[in-house]
């Protein structure tokens, strides 16, 4: 990312997030957002639908019928129109979905574990390991990252697992930093002192009393990443350098219906919406989560 990213948490909320009411006033603040809810629950019908795409009647998502092409929303048979190549829309847009939640959600989950992992170390550690895996992090900001992403992919060749590849190098640097902020707060503190002077070793430290804390942090800010994921393997794909055709992508599916923006609008922008609902639900459904684990007195 090109803007630097920094979470701060005091012991105090550290201490809060460990308390035993925590949780409860976590659901009680959550159920209590009624945009958030509607957000998750958006998500959720989009993400059932994906996975459950083979069981839902649908028509076939890549047979073709050149009779049949761009026809228009309302159409029997075609309730959601048909492509260039006169396939079905919407059974394109519910196995489109597949994909694109595939490539929004894969890179976040292993820049997680991977960028997690290396800010824990660099945070607990301190001296020169900090100093070399966080400068390391710091080139990935010289690039904004479209161009990054756009470049990796570029560099290694189209194709799902290349994408996603090079999503997961766009997503590592902003993780790291997280966790590394929040894993220099938590080594000071207290109980972390006393279980480092009673011979803990470096490995239970970090899993019992980093982890837990750093985890919170790390996850309030990887559900913010979901819709940026979301919009940068679009846009691969829109270049050709993500899923390839004639797999179903609402990225890919933008590209291949720019030329029916003409004729049949409506149905052209039909997999612009579902990204932009997709990316506003996951944006909105990340900013009720962290302001329902924010503690308060």
């Amino acid at each position: 990312m090109e803007s630097s990213v920094a979470t701060t948490m005091t012991p105090q909320s550290l201490k809060a997030i460990r308390s035993p009411g925590y949780g409860s006033l976590f659901v009680r603040r959550l159920r209590a957002d009624r945009v958030t809810l509607a957000c998750l629950a958006i998500l959720v019908v989009i993400a059932l639908a994906a996975i459950f795409a083979d069981h839902l009647a649908l028509a076939d998502p890549l047979k073709t019928s050149m009779v049949r092409r761009l026809k228009p929303i309302g159409t029997p048979g075609f309730w959601l129109g048909s492509d260039e190549l006169g396939r079905d829309m919407l059974s394109r847009l519910v196995y489109g979905g597949r994909m694109s939640l595939l490539m929004g959600t894969w890179p976040v989950a292993n820049a997680v574990i991977v960028g997690g992992a290396l800010g824990i170390v660099a945070g607990y550690a301190g001296g020169w390991l900090n100093m070399a895996i966080m400068r390391t992090v710091d080139v990935f900001y010289a690039f904004p990252s479209v161009l990054l992403a756009v470049a990796i992919s570029g560099a290694l060749g189209s194709g799902l697992k290349n994408a996603i590849v090079a999503l997961t190098v766009v997503f590592i640097p902003p993780l790291v930093r997280i966790a590394e902020t929040a894993a220099t707060q938590v080594r000071g503190l207290d109980y972390v002192e006393a279980a480092r002077a009673s011979g803990a070793g470096a490995a239970t430290i970090i899993r019992v009393h980093l982890l837990p804390n750093v985890l919170g942090p790390i996850v309030v800010y990887a559900s913010g990443l979901f819709s940026v994921s979301i919009i940068l393997a679009s846009g691969l794909s829109f270049l050709g350098l993500g899923v390839e055709p004639p797999q179903a992508e609402w990225g890919l599916m933008l590209n291949t219906l720019r030329q029916a923006i003409y004729v049949q609008p409506w149905v052209a922008i039909l997999p612009g919406a579902m990204i932009f609902a997709t990316s506003i639900c996951f944006n909105m459904a990340s900013d009720g989560l962290r302001a329902a684990m924010e503690s308060r007195s």
